[in-house]
């Protein structure tokens, strides 16, 4: 794949970039192994200046920032702001809470003597350079979640980003860079994802961290269980969002179509397939469809537009193809399943609802990535659960019900790394994120976040 802008809206390449060659790579190793012997030794005041500098600038350029992003990948201006202004916001999050979160512990003396010795701690130490292989559909915040706590730590880090959004990668590297890192703090890699398993391979990465598909989870997992490095996966999702007697069916109904169309439907933690109990199915599948129906598709650029085009040309194909399979197979469109009509350019498809999917349709078990929901009807919360968890995904989930029990219920039985009940997913520098089965594993943001890339150290003084 070209490392190139190509516009989502309209299909036209604007700009191409020449990969590294293994000089430039290998220049820029050199410097992140350099910079890591100097940065780990910083303390925490300072990180946290330079990380508040970097929110300041980001903040003052989310504007052009944001016109880049929707150049490149295709989301909404307005959403593409709100991604800058949330990356501001953690990395002041993590710039206020980092010395706290990475602080000395210290177990109770009566521990202490058990074991034989007078004094002892835990001490949290960063892992050094850490290679980061990033998507496209989030082009800033996917980067800021890993970036924030790994250089608040102490660690540097290379960027290897999705080769459609080279802009807005090399715009990450020039922003720490002006913030005042020091050089080789943090670095972008303009390189194809052939060269990612050499780069990994170096003895000077200590570890990795991926937010991608399924596929390319597995062949960075590969690659660094071979060399024994340190992994954090975040992957696919088809989140279900379950809807009880007991919801606001209306509210509900409202949030399921930002949960689902979020990113022009091009998100992991979106909400993929739509659950109704019995009782308020008919109800919550007119409300829902109706609104999703009435969505604007159109030029992401413009106020008012509420979906804009999928990424790529074959992210549109693959999405088709999948709709496809469901209505051959017996399923029904509700709403949408097609191109907009008027669209003669760029990557667009149609907000679309399908109901009858069976487990015989492909898009039962594989991730929709793109403005496409499915619509179930279950009996009863068993029922709810079980069909919840009839996914090798397990990122998010979201619940409606206003009933105590059956909180509790979901809460323990449903197999995803979140449970949110009456409002839809949401990542926040607070709350960990990350996934089981084939979702992922290991956690981004919050103390487990920062904690991922850092080597607890036990220090223990003897009599």
């Amino acid at each position: 794949m070209p490392i190139a802008t190509v516009n989502p809206a309209t299909g036209e390449t604007l700009k191409t970039f020449d990969a590294f060659t293994a000089e430039e790579v290998e220049q820029r190793l050199a410097r992140a192994e350099a910079a890591f012997r100097e940065y780990r030794t910083t303390g925490f005041d300072t990180r946290a200046d330079l990380m508040r500098a970097a929110a300041a600038l980001l903040e003052k350029e989310q504007d052009e920032i944001a016109r880049t992003m929707t150049t490149e990948m295709g989301k909404t201006l307005a959403a593409a702001r709100a991604e800058a202004v949330k990356c501001a916001k953690a990395m002041r999050w993590y710039a206020e809470r980092a010395e706290g979160l990475l602080a000395d512990e210290y177990p109770s003396p009566h521990d202490v003597e058990d074991s034989g010795g007078i004094a002892a701690h835990v001490r949290y130490r960063p892992l050094g350079v850490v290679l980061a292989v990033m998507p496209w559909n989030f082009p800033l915040w996917q980067v800021v979640r890993f970036a924030a706590p790994a250089l608040m730590a102490g660690n540097v880090g290379l960027l290897k980003h999705a080769s459609n959004v080279p802009q807005t990668a090399l715009y990450l590297g020039d922003l720490f860079r002006r913030a005042g890192f020091p050089d080789g703090c943090f670095q972008t890699l303009l390189i194809g994802s052939a060269e990612v398993e050499k780069v990994l391979r170096d003895p000077r990465v200590a570890a990795a961290t991926l937010t991608g598909s399924e596929p390319a989870g597995r062949a960075v997992a590969r690659v660094a269980g071979d060399e024994v490095k340190k992994t954090v996966l975040e992957l696919g999702g088809s989140d279900p969002y379950i809807v009880m007697p007991s919801a606001d069916l209306a509210r509900a109904a409202q949030t399921a179509v930002t949960a689902r169309t979020q990113n022009n439907g091009q998100s992991c933690i979106a909400a993929k397939r739509f659950l109704a109990h019995d009782a308020v199915h008919d109800d919550f599948a007119r409300r829902f469809t109706d609104a999703m129906a009435a969505l604007t598709v159109g030029d992401p650029m413009r106020d008012g537009t509420d979906v804009g085009p999928l990424s790529s040309e074959q992210g549109r194909a693959d999405l088709e193809e999948l709709v496809d399979d469901a209505t051959a197979k017996g399923a029904t469109v509700l709403c949408g399943g097609r191109r907009p009509q008027k669209a003669t350019r760029g990557w667009y498809y149609e907000p679309t609802v399908l109901a009858g999917v069976t487990p015989a349709m492909r898009i039962h078990h594989e991730e929709a990535f793109g403005p496409v929901a499915t619509l179930y009807r279950v009996a009863d919360l068993d029922a709810a659960v079980a069909l919840a968890n009839d996914t090798p995904f397990g990122l998010s989930s979201n619940v409606w019900t206003n009933d105590p029990e059956e909180q509790r219920r979901f809460a323990a039985d449903l197999e995803a790394g979140g449970v949110f009940f009456n409002g839809m997913t949401a990542s926040h520098p607070a709350m960990p994120f990350g996934g089981v089965k084939r979702s992922g594993y290991g956690r981004e943001l919050a103390g487990h976040g920062i904690h991922e890339f850092c080597n607890a150290t036990t220090v223990w003084y003897g009599r």
